[in-house]
């Protein structure tokens, strides 16, 4: 990680003698050898970071590279600060001789002397630097590990979870016949094992089992680890019960104390049948924390209890000591087809590599996470030369001589680390910041990445597309986890393993990566680059914000009731900061002194409720990223105009209404020329009731990706097509009318945009565009309230990459057919609110990789489409508050019935709002003829309808 430091320093240090060389008269010598020690320092660095675990003297060596780097780069900001500050409390300074030599004379002298003291350190470290060399013999050796080589596989990261479970069904039968025997009282099923073993991935699957489901209505997952609050945990099992039901808490949750909280839970689940999982117990105190909440009824719960500690689980099944699981590590049978399948897509290994896997697999020991972790690095290797697995294999001695199984997976899991180039390290340990479990949003982590200086400009390629490439990379080393990707393959939020994430915290931790702070008064070095806040902290002392801080995040939602007291930070102390997250804090207002912060790249205000953004915004000429998504602001100052370099401007807001599931998009109205914002990526969601002006200014944004337009009416769409045209790099447009029978009249847009990836057309169509049949990369197509005269499928049917298509209010016929050879590689579609719909009709051959279908509010469709035998890939069925003469085809009593035609489908669905409660039934498809029963799934169904 000393050389991601290095690089962004080099960087840095480049620009600033690029753009201020004139005032570096006298130090630029010194300010140049600086940067060609530390070039040549790089290579070493890059073997330094693998080797520094079993060397002290090279730690030592590599701990003052990384922190006359921050030191440096501390210099610089400082510097460009105060440049900044001198030149702008001078409003009449141009009108004076002589000025600009006087008024930088002071900045140039504190650079000078700073510059000076860094390279007498700097030769010192060097003088050491190369006697290491020469006494380790290093300098002919090359480094260590070898580039990183493109993996071949694709989308092997999203079948990592599936990829895991190698090994898994029989444990898995076993624990569900033991939640399902017909025994009344409620009993406890440990699930015991080293980490990395996969004991909550074996519980996750028996606790998403459909039968498991069908069988507990009440049902909670709560992760407890090491360090845990019973009160918290206890208002989380609260607040999963409750909102599983769509019922609203207690009142006063907030306040209670243990023996309350304990008394709600108990009293709420008294004569109901749960299940309640505590997973990651460490320590017996925590057992008795929840033994007594949960009642025993006589109904059959269950509590399932995973931990690493054998008397914690023999404690927790004190009563039932036969229901105690030790989980085994895997047999060399099952290692081997998991260690195969993740390197080689297959059972099969090639032969000359045969001798070295089966001697580098016998040291995994049989731990699936070890074995992933090591397949991920050797999966990025040469496959033809035998000498690279060999140095592999070299490399692991170390971390399995000990007898400590723990330090054992940690060592492979830090070699798939130390294998990473330089880049790809920052974005790892950039991990560790986030609260343990929760998934974190793709683009928002491209975002960060890119305001923190990881991601290196590429010819051809967006700041965000190499951004996302280094995802891809690190998720097909099997090192981050896809936790939910859209129809169309993209990723939406990863994770990466908590083992790991345990690993990336101690990394961060001694290189002053990141601070954790999770309670007040928590104490952190001074040299720390980035502090995340977990918790509620009322207040974190002025010295520690006074320091180089250079990103602060704060996870309001992790461990924090939404009544919870703001922390009160003083920004105006974080001089050097680049980052600021306060998603989901309680701010009304916009903070203070945040303008003042010039270094500031990324400003997050996202789920607040500030209202207006200052006009002194205008002082934040470095950001890039200003997120403001729902927050209650629909208006931006003229100032905003001056942020040159910003990138991403998301203000926008959703409401929706439950019953019908309408989305109401709220944008907001830029000032005029926001044109001039040329270096935008993304822009959401402007309204557009301004007029044709402020359309026209859109086609300045010829760097634009993605744009959002509501408020929409007919005659602006002249306006808005002589924009499109000249957008030649949009890959996402979404224009929603300004009310539903408002139409949108795109026909002038003669030359649309050929990388065009997802659409989403909301207002009156009196035909679809002409235009859109040539759109030979669009993936996704959304379109409502369209209401068409002609079947529409006629002109969609034959787009050759459309993956997912949602058709809402878009005909006013009695008919769909979807004709044999169309829609030939559409997973997912969706059809809703077609009000005179009585029949859909699917040829053989048509759209023959639908996975998902949901048709939802056809009030005259009374039979399932007819031909739907011929969808063989189906995964999912659902039938959203459709008639009841529909459901009823589907029983296996039903004579004349439907239920054959969907007896392929291995989930199917029927779905109500009940009084505001939303009921979800499954439709067994099972030779039993069993009757439908409730899902405990509830509202836990996809947000489909943009």
């Amino acid at each position: 990680m000393a050389e991601g430091s290095v690089n962004l320093l080099l960087s840095k240090l480049a620009q600033i003698l690029e753009e201020e060389g004139q005032l570096l008269t006298g130090i630029r010598t010194e300010a140049e050898y600086i940067s060609d020690e530390l070039e040549f320092m790089k290579a070493f660095l890059r073997v330094a970071d693998a080797m520094e675990e079993r060397d002290p003297r090279l730690e030592v060596l590599v701990k003052k590279v990384r922190d006359i780097a921050y030191e440096t780069e501390d210099a610089l900001d400082d510097f460009k600060l105060r440049l900044k500050r001198d030149r702008g409390q001078r409003f009449f300074a141009p009108l004076l001789r002589g000025f600009d030599y006087s008024v930088n004379l002071r900045a140039r002298h504190q650079i000078a002397s700073r510059i000076r003291a860094i390279k007498s350190r700097v030769i010192g470290i060097s003088e050491a630097h190369r006697r290491y060399l020469i006494r380790n013999n290093i300098m002919g050796q090359g480094s260590t590990f070898s580039s990183i080589s493109r993996l071949e596989s694709q989308g092997d990261g999203l079948l990592l979870e599936e990829a895991d479970l190698v090994g898994i069904e029989k444990p898995k039968r076993q624990l569900i016949e033991w939640l399902l025997e017909r025994k009344s009282g409620r009993e406890v099923v440990s699930v015991v094992g080293m980490g990395g073993l996969g004991k909550s991935t074996l519980v996750k699957k028996v606790y998403d089992d459909p039968d498991v489901k069908k069988q507990f209505k009440f049902r909670a997952w709560i992760t407890v680890s090491q360090s845990f609050k019973k009160e918290e945990l206890l208002k989380d099992i609260i607040q999963q019960l409750f909102r599983v039901h769509k019922k609203p808490g207690p009142k006063g949750v907030d306040s209670m104390d243990y023996d309350k909280l304990r008394t709600v839970i108990n009293k709420f689940l008294q004569q109901k049948k749960y299940l309640i999982v505590l997973d990651d117990v460490w320590h017996t105190s925590a057992w008795g924390a929840f033994q007594h909440a949960l009642p025993n009824s006589n109904c059959g719960s269950r509590i399932m209890v995973t931990t690493r500690n054998t008397e914690v689980a023999s404690t927790a099944c004190m009563d039932f000591p036969d229901r105690v699981f030790p989980l085994d590590p895997l047999s060399h049978e099952e290692s081997w087809i998991l260690f195969c399948k993740k390197i080689f897509q297959s059972n099969t290994c090639p032969p000359h590599l045969k001798s070295v896997s089966e001697t580098i697999l016998g040291r995994c020991e049989g731990l699936p996470l070890a074995i992933v972790s090591i397949s991920g690095v050797l999966a990025a290797k040469d496959k033809n030369k035998i000498d690279e697995w060999e140095m592999v294999h070299r490399s692991l001695g170390a971390g399995f001589e000990s007898n400590d199984t723990l330090m054992s997976t940690r060592k492979i899991l830090s070699l798939s680390y130390n294998d990473l180039p330089y880049y790809l390290k920052s974005c790892l340990l950039y991990f560790s910041i986030f609260p343990a479990g929760n998934p974190i949003e793709r683009m928002k982590l491209i975002r960060l990445w890119i305001a923190e200086g990881f991601v290196e400009g590429k010819e051809g390629m967006t700041l965000e597309e190499v951004a996302d490439d280094y995802l891809n990379e690190l998720i097909k080393r099997s090192l981050v986890r896809v936790v939910e990707a859209t129809s169309d393959g993209r990723v939406k939020t990863c994770r990466i393993n908590d083992l790991l994430r345990e690993i990336m915290i101690t990394k961060a931790k001694d290189q002053d990566f990141v601070a954790i702070v999770k309670e007040e008064g928590m104490m952190w070095s001074e040299k720390v680059r980035r502090v995340s806040i977990h918790k509620a902290v009322p207040s974190i002392q002025r010295r520690h914000v006074a320091s180089r801080l250079r990103s602060v995040l704060i996870f309001w939602g992790a461990d924090s009731f939404p009544d919870s007291p703001a922390p009160s930070l003083s920004f105006g102390h974080l001089r050097l900061l680049n980052v600021l997250d306060l998603e989901g804090a309680p701010l009304k207002e916009f903070p203070s002194k945040v303008s003042s912060l010039f270094l500031l790249k990324y400003l997050s205000l996202r789920n607040t409720n500030v209202n207006s953004i200052p006009s002194s915004i205008s002082k934040l000429l470095n950001l890039e990223t200003l997120d403001l998504k729902q927050t209650q602001i629909s208006g931006l100052p003229v100032g905003i105009l001056k942020l040159r370099k910003l990138r991403h401007l998301l203000v926008y807001r959703y409401e929706i209404d439950s019953d019908d599931r309408i989305h109401t998009k709220y944008g907001f109205q830029p000032p005029p020329q926001i044109g001039s914002l040329q270096s935008l990526q993304k822009l959401c969601f402007v309204d557009a009731n301004q007029g044709g002006d402020l359309l026209l200014e859109l086609g300045r944004l010829n760097q634009l990706r993605r744009l959002g337009i509501v408020k929409f009416r007919k005659e602006h769409g002249k306006d808005l097509c002589s924009s499109v045209t000249k957008l030649t790099d949009l890959r996402a447009l979404s224009i929603t009318s300004i009310t539903d029978s408002e139409f949108i009249d795109l026909e002038y847009l003669s030359n649309p945009p050929r990388f065009l990836q997802q659409l989403y057309l909301t207002g009156r169509l009196h035909s679809l565009p002409e235009w859109l049949h040539s759109l030979d990369s669009l993936v996704v197509l959304v379109l409502k309230w369209s209401r068409l005269s002609d079947d529409p499928l006629l002109s969609l049917q034959h787009l050759p990459n459309l993956v997912h298509l949602e058709l809402v209010q878009v005909y006013d016929g009695e008919m769909l057919c979807f004709q044999a050879k169309g829609f030939q590689r559409l997973k997912f579609l969706g059809i809703n609110k077609l009000e005179s719909l009585r029949v859909i009709t699917v040829q053989q051959g048509a759209m023959p990789c639908l996975e998902k279908l949901i048709v939802q509010s056809c009030k005259e469709m009374k039979r399932v489409p007819s031909g739907i035998e011929h969808l063989t890939t189906l995964k999912v069925l659902e039938f959203f508050n459709m008639p009841k003469e529909l459901i009823m085809t589907l029983q296996p009593s039903e004579e004349n019935g439907d239920y054959l035609k969907v007896a392929h489908v291995p989930d199917v669905y029927s779905t109500y709002w009940n009084n505001g409660i939303l009921d979800n039934f499954t439709l067994l498809t099972k030779e039993d003829g069993s009757p439908a029963q409730s899902s405990p799934s509830g509202s836990r169904r996809d947000h489909i309808w943009k």
